[in-house]
Formats: structure tokens, C-alpha cells, sequence
């Protein structure tokens, strides 16, 4: 578009240079061209109106109009001289018409001007108009309007018109001309491409008027001269100004950083506006001058016209002096109000140069840092920054120095500054802009780091021992297996458990296991490397990251990490010296050592997995883990589900096994036992059921369960244990209703008993819902956890025994705390280890043990069941030594309650010898294993 006016614009110029070829084109053109030219600038200034919405509209629908006053003259111009061939009368239509055009030109600019404020601007935009309108008018006056002026007083026909006419268009230009520059220094920002196409429209219009109107080219002007070019290049500029502005918009930036330029000063151009009043002051000053140079008398119009425009000047001043006034009043009411502030405030405020130089440092800085301000001016604020933070600093700076300003007016630095003391504290300063500077207002934030950093030692911290806890030890684990460690498989985990320590606990006291815990944690520091970790999981359980050392070499990898490991177990187990007392625990280690592709919980999973196989081992030990722990403790998850399966599914079946008079072959009793029945219906001994069924009730509680499976296993060992006491119970029952009262002995273990899980009266309920008389019930007692409490065992027992259930104490002879259960419980029998009974040929060692338990049972008056009892030499020699019963396949195996009715019916097994009376006196020569009440009080036993 800009291209094609321009090509218009010269076009029609070369055309006017060349007069057109003949005298009726240059008419043509220099008349209707030029109404062509102003139509096209009215339309499209009324069309541009019509689709703006805004308070510039009544601006460009007053060009559209003052546009069409042009086209009309130009068009009543060329009227007269194409159409009808006669020179243009004066005054004519044309006259009024192309008087119309400047006023609405005028009235437009002052729409399109930026409106001031308060009362004072508007009479300085008046004065300001008048100054240049004035001061052109003098000059104006003093060079050709003096002689229309003079023509028209001279009476001449005609002359008053036309001097009017001569006066009219250059005084309407002058105020146009001063509209223009007026409107140039004030103009709005408002669309300002457009304003300034049409300003300069309106001003190549007015320059062609003033040679127009001057007395050189008055006189010889015709239609279709170059003096035309200039009114038409300014219609054609009207008529682009609105559309041509709103094409050529910016393209919109980029996304992403980008390079801020600096705005260039322009002291010139911003000084201009205020310049303006004593520029045209000086022009009218040249007007009078010339009239006095010249050797004229001084015109009246000059004079009035230059007084006012000297007066206007003064005025002018008075108020640009009443709003400086008023402005300094209230620069120095902010400044005091923003001095108050900024002293008063309790942050530090400081101004930095571009080159890194404080020029100011609020008195806050005295308190803060310790430092006056007169002190800090003037020195470079990285000489005041710590070292290790300079670096990181300087590159934020720069920064947020390159990104945008509306994109991010402020930043916020962290970082520890220098004090008068000599300390560093702890700073954090909000950073703005100032002048290519910054301006930092900063806080003193050091006891908030402090209070940060303690809570977050806190929150990786053991409390007690300030060791590394499992959260932090899993992070220190992860970034040992991750990073530039990551392929370094030589790093070990090493999992830490006390052997004894709840023995301590329950015995001295928690203080005392307090202490012992601070203690074995400052053994494991110390005993550790500088690089490695010593961290407690919880309880007394606690861990070391033995980070590699690069080594391909995996077996003396293992050798030296082994040796470390024994090396604290060592150290861990020496004795204690705890409330004055020596106390002494051990320590059972696991290590798992980072394969490749391993996660930190896997390899912390592993080395826990090795630490309860080396408490399984025998504790105070130290195992490495294989991958046959973890298929272990699978398959024993699996045997678990399984077993909750059958339960649930009634795969179970309750078998008894006949318990036999060793002296005369009747069966005395009946032991309960739990059966698989499989899928085909076949019953299965469920050898590895029952050991996760036994580990569950038992072993699941103590200290060697593997990790996610004592609670669960617990549950499906109480389930069992449960089922086989209710179906034992609810089977004796209906056997004593038939007429077998033959006692059921049922196994169970001392923390099945005591589980508080379990209502206490559970036992009672169950023989009084089933009817089971007195002396039916055996439970077979098995006491092997050493931390089983012997006075809630008692308590519990007693109340049984008091209701004549039987007290058989099972596993004699291999079991915990025999000697301990034998004084303090209520036990009415002793039932042998099987593992005494099978040597008891063979071995002379285990005959005399097994001689010596019995003659124990019997001098308590008790008797004494001898358990798997296969082998008919067994028998034999068993009852030699005062055995009184026996249970196993020398007799029977395991029935079915059909199968075991009819043994009930018959009565009596053969007995391998005959009958025979026992070697020792005491027991039950034959027939029921009756309960023996108050054998155990009877036989004191000396207290050991």
C-alpha cells in the first residue's frame, strides 16, 4: 500500500512537472483529480469511523467531512473551468467550500489531541495554540496579509471580497498549522500510527495553501500545475492514514528469553514541548523585526498581535511557575514520606550501580549487619557476599537483568552476607531494577535457616541415638546405587539387630535400654568409615551403608565387607556398663551387597532377610544373603495362603492317636491332630502346614520372623489352633455321650494361651457350650519363647486346672524353661521329646537322660507320655524305666473318628513283653491317664 501511494503520488507529480501533455488534461487533472483524491479520503475516513468504536470516531468523521469540503471546491472549480469554460468567479461556491475544510480539520485534531487533566492545562493548551497561531500571524501579516489588508481599504471594486478571500485561507491555515504542532507534542497514544499519517496529511495540505496563497504564486496559478501534487499526495495520505496503520501492526515476539534494549535518551525531542512558547515568541519577534529593519512603519495588527503573544507568554509562565510550585511541594512530601519509610523500615534497603558499587544503605543496616551505612557505601556488594554463594549470585543477576521487565519485575536472592562481627548471616533480599542498577531490599532470615535446618535434621534424625534414620538411610542407599555410583556393585547394606535387648528392657528397666541403645549407636559410629552411613531403623535395629570401593573382585569384596561386619559385631557385643551394672546383648548382621539392576528396597529387603537367618542361625552371628532366603520366605508366604485356603475351604480333617498304657495296653487317651484332606479326597500328613501353622503360633512372635510375614502367618496359625481345639472339643463331647470317656489332649502353645486376642473365658465357654465334664480336657503346654511371662502363664493355668482340665507339660526335655515350668505351673504330666525317644536304644547318653527326666516325673508324682513311640524296643525299654504311657505307630497310628471308636469299643493294643509292672513305683499301673489334683502341691520341689 505504501509502495502504491508513493508510485500514485509520483505519478501525478511527473504529470503536473509536464503540464499533462495539453492545457484541457492539466484542467481535468488539477480540478477533478484533486476532487477525486479528497472523495476518496472522505470515504474512507467515514468508513474507518464507522468501524471504530471509540472517542476517536468524531475526529476522523470531521476529516471525512473537511475531505469532502475540499472535493466539493475542487469539483465547483472544475465546473467553472472544464464544463463551462470560464474562468472561476471571486467570490465563488468553491471559496465557501474550501473555507469549510480547515474548521472541521481543526476541531478534529483537538478531539484526537490528549486532554488535560485540570483547568490550568486546558488554558495552557489555548495559550499554546495562540502562541503559534500569533506568532505565525505576525510573521504571516508582516510578509503578504499587510498588503491584502491595504486593497482592500483602497475602495476598489471587488476588492473587499477578494481581500477577505486572501485573508481567510491563510489566517484558517495558521490556526490548522498551530492545531498541528500543538497536537504533535501532545498527541494521544491512542492508535498513534493513524494520528500521525493524518497529522501529516494535514500538513502537506496546509503547506500547498501557504505557496498557494502567497503573492508569488497567487497571480499565476492554473489548474493542473505541480502546486496540485502537494493536495493530492495529502488526500491519498488522509485516505491511507486509518487503514494503513491497522495493517501493519507488529508481529507478535517470539516465546522465550529475549535480548532488552535500552531506551536511547532524546533530550532534544523531550524538550521540545516546553520549548514551543519561546520558539514562537521568537518568530513574532521576527515579525516585528522585519517591519523595523525594513524601514515600515509598524503595523497595528503586528503590535496588538505581538503584545498578546507576549502577554500569553507571561501568563504561560505564571502557571508553569504555580505547577512547579506545587509539584516541588509534593516531590518533597513523597520523598519524606518514602525517607520515613525507608528509615523506619526494618529491612535493609540498598541501591547497587551497574558496576556492583552500593551508592545507598538504609540505617536499618547498623542493626541488621552490624555495619553503619556510611560504612557500606561505596564498597562492591561481592566483596560482602560469601564465597560459595558468589557464584550462584552473579548468574541469577545476570538473570533476571536479561529477561523482561514485565515478565519479571522482581527476584528473590538468598545467600550469606558478611557482618561487622566477622559472621556470615543468613540474607534474603527482594531484587528490583534501578536505572541499569538494583535495588535490594533485604532481611536478616538466619534463625530461620537455623530452625529450617534443625527441623530437618530432625525430620532425617533418630531422636534418641541423632543417628541417620530409615528415611534418610533409604535416601543414602538410593544415591549410593544411582549417579556416578551406578555401576559400582561393591557397596553392601548391613542390617543390625541386638540379641537380648527386650531381656534388658523388662529386666532393668527402659532408661537403662535408653542407654544401652545411645551407646551401641556411638560403638556403631565410631566403628564405621567417614564415607559410610550408621543409621537406627527402630527398636534395636539398626544398619550400615559400606559404600564400594570399585572393586570387579566379588569374592574379597565379600571377605573384607565380612570382616567389617564381624568387626562390629564384635564391638557390639562387648559387655555394657549401664546403671552401674554390666549388661551384655549381641549382635546377629545381615549384608546384602547392590547387584546390578537391585533397588534400594530390595537391597535393604536382602540384608534384613539376612539378619533374621543369622538370629534363625543361632544369633550373635553374621550371614551374607543368598537368593534361596528370599525363595524361602515366598514359599512360606504360599504355604501360608494355602493353609488360611484349606482352613477356610474345610480341607482340614481332626485325626486322634490312641495314647497307650505302657503296663497293660488300654488306651488312656486320645491326642488330637489336624489332617489335609487334598482335592482327591486322600488325607496328607501336612508336614510343612503344620511347621508354618507352629512357626506362625510360636516362633512368628519372637524375634527370627521374616519380614511381612509374622503378622499374617500368626493369624492363619491362631485359625488353625482355633479349629483344631473347637472340633477336638466339640468330638470328646459327643464321644462321652456315647460312653468313651476317654480324655482328649489337645497341643497348644504357652503364647497361644496368653494372646490377648483371644477372650480369656474362650476354654470355658467352649466345654460348657459342648458339655464336656471335668478331667475330659488335657492341653498339651509348650513353652519355648523365653519371654513368655511365667506369672500370666500361672495365673491363666491354675484357673484351667481348677476347672479339671489336664496340664500336660509337651516337649520335655528339650524345651525352654522346663525347670522354671516344672515349679511355678500347675503341670499334671510330663509328655517326652520324640528326639529323647528315638536313641533311647541306641545311645547310652540319651537312656540316662531320658532315665533320669522319668525318675523326676515320678518323684513328682506325675505322669509321663513318651511321644512317637514307634519301634517295639522303644516300648520295652521305656517301660523299664518307668514310662507309664506311650503314643505312636508301636501301637496306632493317627484315626478317624469311626476307626477310633472301635479301638474305644476294644479297649486295650497289644504290648511288645507282655504285661509288665513298672521298674519304679509311682504313676498309673494302667488303665485312664486320670488327673492326679494337687500332686504338684503335694511334691515341694526345692527352688532353683
Amino acid at each position: 500500500m505504501q509502495l502504491l501511494l508513493a508510485l500514485v503520488s509520483g505519478g501525478y507529480a511527473v504529470g503536473a512537472a509536464l503540464n499533462w501533455g495539453s492545457e484541457e488534461v492539466a484542467e481535468i487533472m488539477g480540478d477533478f483529480g484533486l476532487s477525486a483524491a479528497g472523495l476518496l479520503a472522505a470515504v474512507s475516513c467515514y468508513s474507518y469511523a464507522r468501524a471504530i468504536d471509540s472517542r476517536e470516531r468524531p475526529a476522523w468523521l470531521l476529516f471525512a467531512f473537511s475531505s469532502l469540503m475540499g472535493a466539493s471546491g475542487n469539483a465547483v472549480w472544475g465546473w467553472y473551468e472544464v464544463v463551462l469554460g470560464q474562468a472561476v468567479p471571486k467570490p465563488s461556491l468553491a471559496d465557501f467550500a474550501f473555507l469549510c475544510f480547515a474548521p472541521p480539520a481543526i476541531v478534529g485534531l483537538l478531539v484526537l489531541a490528549k486532554r488535560p487533566v485540570t483547568r490550568a492545562g486546558w488554558v495552557c493548551l489555548g495559550l499554546d495554540s495562540w502562541l503559534i497561531g500569533g506568532s505565525l500571524l505576525t510573521l504571516s501579516w508582516s510578509l503578504a496579509l499587510a498588503h491584502a489588508a491595504r486593497t482592500a481599504q483602497s475602495g476598489a471594486p471587488g476588492s473587499v471580497p477578494r481581500a477577505a478571500l486572501s485573508l481567510a485561507y491563510p489566517l484558517l491555515d495558521i490556526a490548522l498549522v498551530s492545531m498541528v504542532l500543538v497536537l504533535h507534542f501532545r498527541r494521544s497514544e491512542t492508535n498513534r500510527s493513524a494520528v500521525n499519517t493524518a497529522i501529516a496529511a494535514l500538513a502537506l495540505t496546509v503547506l500547498s495553501d501557504a505557496l498557494f496563497t502567497s503573492p508569488l504564486l497567487s497571480a499565476e496559478y492554473q489548474s493542473g500545475q505541480l502546486l496540485d501534487a502537494g493536495w493530492f499526495a495529502g488526500s491519498l495520505l488522509l485516505a491511507y492514514a486509518p487503514w494503513g496503520a491497522r495493517r501493519h501492526h507488529p508481529a507478535p515476539e517470539p516465546a522465550g528469553p529475549r535480548r532488552v534494549e535500552r531506551p536511547h535518551s532524546r533530550p532534544i525531542t523531550g524538550s521540545l514541548p516546553a520549548l514551543t512558547p519561546y520558539l514562537a515568541a521568537a518568530v513574532c519577534t521576527l515579525g516585528i523585526l522585519y517591519n523595523v529593519v525594513d524601514g515600515r512603519k509598524v503595523d497595528r495588527v503586528v503590535v496588538f498581535t505581538g503584545c498578546t503573544v507576549v502577554l500569553a507568554l507571561v501568563i504561560r509562565q505564571g502557571i508553569m511557575l504555580l505547577d512547579n510550585i506545587a509539584l516541588t511541594q509534593e516531590l518533597a512530601q513523597k520523598e519524606n514520606h518514602f525517607r520515613s519509610l525507608v528509615q523506619g523500615s526494618s529491612d535493609v534497603i540498598m541501591i547497587a550501580a551497574p558496576t556492583g558499587t552500593l551508592r545507598y544503605v538504609s540505617p536499618a543496616a547498623a542493626g541488621v549487619y552490624g555495619r553503619e551505612a556510611e560504612e557500606l557505601v561505596g564498597t562492591e556488594l561481592a566483596t560482602l557476599i560469601h564465597p560459595d554463594d558468589l557464584g550462584r549470585v552473579v548468574h541469577e543477576v545476570r538473570r533476571f537483568l536479561a529477561a523482561a521487565p514485565a515478565e519479571e519485575p522482581t527476584t528473590r536472592i538468598e545467600c550469606r552476607f558478611k557482618s561487622g562481627g566477622g559472621e556470615w548471616l543468613n540474607v534474603e533480599s527482594t531484587v528490583n531494577r534501578h536505572q541499569g542498577g538494583l535495588i535490594l531490599n533485604s532481611r536478616d532470615v538466619t534463625e530461620r535457616v537455623r530452625l529450617q535446618a534443625q527441623l530437618q535434621h530432625s525430620a532425617e534424625h533418630d531422636p534418641l541415638t541423632d543417628l541417620p534414620n530409615r528415611a534418610l538411610f533409604t535416601r543414602r542407599v538410593r544415591q549410593a546405587l544411582t549417579g556416578r555410583r551406578a555401576g559400582d556393585h561393591s557397596s553392601a547394606v548391613l542390617f543390625i539387630d541386638l540379641d537380648g535387648f527386650k531381656a534388658v528392657n523388662d529386666t532393668i528397666g527402659h532408661q537403662a535400654g535408653d542407654e544401652l541403645l545411645v551407646e551401641a549407636a556411638r560403638r556403631l559410629q565410631d566403628s564405621v568409615r567417614a564415607g559410610d552411613t550408621a543409621a537406627r531403623l527402630g527398636g534395636d535395629e539398626f544398619a550400615a551403608l559400606i559404600l564400594g570401593d570399585g572393586s570387579r573382585d566379588r569374592s574379597a569384596r565379600e571377605y573384607q565387607v565380612h570382616e567389617i561386619a564381624d568387626r562390629l559385631r564384635t564391638t557390639l557385643s562387648q559387655p555394657y556398663r549401664i546403671a552401674g551394672s554390666e549388661v551384655r546383648v549381641a549382635a546377629s548382621i545381615g549384608v546384602a551387597f547392590a547387584d546390578p539392576g537391585i533397588t534400594p528396597s530390595d537391597l535393604m529387603r536382602n540384608a534384613d532377610l539376612a539378619m533374621y537367618r543369622a538370629k534363625a542361625a543361632g544369633k550373635d552371628r553374621v550371614e551374607l544373603y543368598a537368593p534361596q532366603m528370599q525363595a524361602e520366605v515366598v514359599r512360606k508366604a504360599e504355604l501360608a495362603g494355602r493353609l488360611r485356603t484349606a482352613l477356610h475351604e474345610g480341607e482340614f480333617a481332626l485325626l486322634h492317636q490312641p495314647v497307650v498304657s505302657l503296663a497293660t495296653g488300654e488306651v488312656s487317651a486320645v491326642a488330637a491332630q489336624a489332617r489335609w484332606r487334598s482335592a482327591q479326597g486322600i488325607l496328607f500328613t501336612p508336614a510343612e502346614f503344620l511347621r508354618v501353622a507352629e512357626y506362625s503360633e510360636g516362633a512368628a512372635t519372637g524375634p527370627q520372623t521374616p519380614p511381612g510375614f509374622a503378622a499374617g502367618s500368626s493369624t492363619r496359625g491362631a485359625e488353625l489352633g482355633r479349629w483344631l481345639l473347637e472340633q477336638a472339643v466339640e468330638q470328646a463331647a459327643d464321644r462321652h455321650r456315647a460312653g468313651h470317656d476317654v480324655p482328649v489332649a489337645v497341643r497348644m502353645t504357652a503364647q497361644r494361651l496368653l494372646d490377648r486376642a483371644v477372650p480369656l473365658g474362650s476354654v470355658e465357654a467352649l466345654l460348657t457350650r459342648h458339655g464336656l465334664p471335668s478331667g475330659a480336657l488335657v492341653l498339651e503346654l509348650a513353652v519355648s519363647d523365653p519371654r513368655v511371662p511365667f506369672d500370666d502363664l500361672e495365673r491363666r493355668l491354675t484357673a484351667l486346672h481348677r476347672l479339671g482340665v489336664g496340664i500336660a507339660l509337651d516337649g520335655f526335655g528339650s524345651g525352654y524353661a522346663a525347670i522354671s515350668a516344672l515349679r511355678r505351673l500347675p503341670v499334671d504330666m510330663l509328655k517326652l521329646d520324640r528326639g529323647l525317644v528315638e536313641g533311647v536304644v541306641e545311645s547310652a547318653r540319651l537312656h540316662k537322660i531320658t532315665a533320669g527326666l522319668l525318675r523326676i516325673a515320678n518323684d513328682l508324682g506325675m505322669q509321663s507320655v513318651a511321644d512317637g513311640v514307634d519301634l517295639p524296643e522303644q516300648v520295652t525299654a521305656l517301660r523299664a524305666m518307668g514310662c507309664t504311657h506311650g503314643q505312636g505307630m508301636a501301637f496306632s497310628g493317627p484315626l478317624d473318628e469311626y476307626r477310633l471308636r472301635r479301638a474305644l469299643v476294644r479297649g486295650t493294643f497289644p504290648v511288645p513283653g507282655g504285661t509288665a509292672q513298672p521298674a519304679l513305683a509311682g504313676g498309673s499301673p494302667g488303665g485312664s491317664m486320670a488327673i492326679r489334683r494337687g500332686s504338684h502341691n503335694e511334691t515341694p520341689v526345692p527352688p532353683t
